[in-house]
């Protein structure tokens, strides 16, 4: 019954001691280091390896170390095995810190005081009052929601669109394809946050850009297929979008002289928006395995026929 860890091998040797202390009878091994393939029962990866169904013929679970789990090959995943997102506290604490930073920073005008900064200029810029700037964020799972329960501390009026309604107190939803133009017509500052499957990829582009008020900014912390990367260039340089911050990009890293590495529009992080913290990370793990174990509903569970 041994659970294998296969993703960062830094943070592993900190996975390996956590389970150490708090399931010691469970055992815990780094990738390469399987031992008998025949003694694996879980499976924690970023990316799983390719003959995962051969490999490990008593596999019973296999956990993301991330949010999302868009860099799987699901298909190489055997149906019987439940495949489980990353729902720890240490993601979503991290990412609502990132885009609070991202939002405030546009909301401040951070991309205009960094251009003067490097030309030498001093010219304040007027400023607009919270309650005057609209933020929208699309995708209402955790992490959207965490995100706007601490953005509503700072008086921005909030929306939020997602595939199916959902109901926030305090913020205006919106949910499906033909509320989308009206969702998008009240967001000054839009976050995406939604994951990527067949249906979201590419819809940030032209289309989308111009129904956001002329001006608005962008924060995606969603993943880099969500941008169509023509139709955003055009958007920041005719001044429909004034700026953006990105987190992810396609493909990851950026290669040397892309555009987007000194566009004076774009604040550029590489994909580090949040973080998976072991030690809460472990907690969740050990939890879904007794859930497992009782035959109880799994917290994170892909409903693979939507992607997530």
């Amino acid at each position: 019954m041994t659970v294998l860890y296969k993703a960062n091998m830094v943070r592993g040797a900190e996975w390996a001691r956590f389970f150490a202390e708090r399931a010691p009878d469970i055992p815990f091994r780094l990738w390469p280091d399987i031992g008998d393939p025949a003694d694996i029962r879980y499976l924690v990866a970023w990316v799983p390896p390719d003959d995962i169904a051969t490999r490990f013929p008593n596999l019973e679970l296999v956990f993301s170390v991330g949010a999302g789990v868009d860099q799987f090959d699901a298909t190489k995943v055997p149906a019987n095995i439940p495949l489980v997102r990353m729902l720890e506290p240490g993601i979503a604490e991290t990412m609502v810190e990132y885009v609070t930073m991202a939002v405030l920073g546009l909301h401040r005008d951070l991309l205009n005081f960094i251009d003067q900064q490097k030309q030498q200029v001093w010219r304040e810029i007027r400023i607009t009052p919270a309650k005057r700037r609209r933020v929208g964020v699309m995708g209402l799972g955790q992490l959207g929601q965490a995100v706007l329960e601490r953005l509503k501390v700072f008086g921005f009026p909030l929306s939020g669109w997602n595939r199916s309604a959902r109901g926030i107190e305090g913020v205006t939803c919106y949910a499906g394809a033909d509320a989308l133009p009206a969702f998008l017509s009240q967001a000054d500052i839009l976050v995406c946050l939604l994951p990527l499957t067949d249906e979201t990829r590419g819809i940030l582009n032209a289309d989308l850009f111009a129904r956001l008020p002329r001006g608005a900014s962008l924060v995606n912390v969603g993943r880099g297929p969500h941008l169509v990367e023509a139709d955003f260039l055009a958007a920041l340089d005719s001044g429909a979008l004034s700026g953006a911050v990105l987190d992810v990009t396609e493909p990851e890293p950026l290669p040397e002289g892309h555009p987007f590495w000194r566009h004076p529009r774009i604040l550029l992080t590489p994909h580090n928006a949040s973080m998976t913290t072991p030690d809460t990370a472990v907690d969740f793990v050990l939890d879904v395995i007794d859930r497992h174990r009782r035959g109880e509903e799994l917290p994170g569970r892909v409903d693979r026929s939507r992607g997530y």
